[in-house]
């Protein structure tokens, strides 16, 4: 359990094609982290440690919660402790066309939503 959250970081992921929660997963985690920077966070970590540091990362998915791979979505994460929090959340919707050369089992793009805490 995270005693402190310093930062919380946003993202949206997409499985346009494929209907892959993996995919979408690791897209809404990417954007989440990537365009930031903390640099004064080794300051507010016990004893200036990242190793020390925790990070949450929660995902909404539409669907195939059961078909995440969590230790794939930790390993994004290069340091601290990292957890992840599934729920069901972010939309299934129509792509609009259904392409079997793109792996489509249905028309549905997948939509996944992260938010990622960091602290400790």
């Amino acid at each position: 359990m995270m005693k402190n959250i310093s930062f919380i970081e946003t993202g949206t992921g997409l499985d346009v094609h494929g209907q892959d929660v993996n995919v979408a997963a690791r897209r809404a985690v990417e954007d989440a982290v990537h365009y930031n920077s903390m640099p004064g966070v080794k300051k507010i970590l016990p004893d200036e440690d990242l190793n020390q540091m925790k990070v949450n990362v929660k995902l909404a998915v539409p669907a195939d919660e059961d078909e995440l791979d969590v230790e794939k979505i930790k390993a994004m994460i290069p340091y601290g402790a990292v957890s992840v929090e599934v729920m069901q959340g972010g939309m299934a919707t129509t792509s609009g066309i259904y392409l079997e050369e793109q792996r489509d089992k249905n028309d549905l793009m997948y939509i996944v939503n992260a938010a990622v805490e960091v602290g400790y």
